[in-house]
């Protein structure tokens, strides 16, 4: 869905974006991260709302979100998110293993960019 729109998707992982990015080789950006064309890079809710730009049908996501505090809370509910992601629904997306025992790389959030 995304790559019908023109986004490239790809991982803090992969070489080529901490070097473009400079992103900390440990841990990457504690968010998911859009880079714009002009080059500006949208993190969390920010990043997610430009996304939504795209969609004809999350627009008014993008409307509500210029009503005063809106943003606020939606970046706010974004971390949130980011920091349970792995324990929502009461369980970790590894058998076995607890949040806090992943791998720092399993921690971490996409990346997009437009091309």
């Amino acid at each position: 869905m995304l790559r019908g729109k023109g986004f490239r998707l790809a991982s803090f992982h992969e070489p080529w974006v901490r070097e473009r990015h400079n992103f900390d080789s440990a841990t990457g950006p504690a968010e998911m991260c859009l880079v714009k064309r002009d080059g500006t890079v949208l993190g969390g809710a920010d990043a997610l709302l430009e996304i939504a730009r795209a969609y004809w049908w999350a627009r008014p996501l993008v409307w509500f979100a210029q009503l005063p505090g809106v943003r606020s809370a939606l970046r706010a509910g974004y971390r949130w998110v980011a920091r349970h992601r792995h324990q929502l629904g009461g369980t970790c997306a590894v058998p076995g293993h607890s949040p806090e025992h992943l791998p720092e790389q399993s921690r971490t959030s996409g990346f997009f960019e437009l091309p």
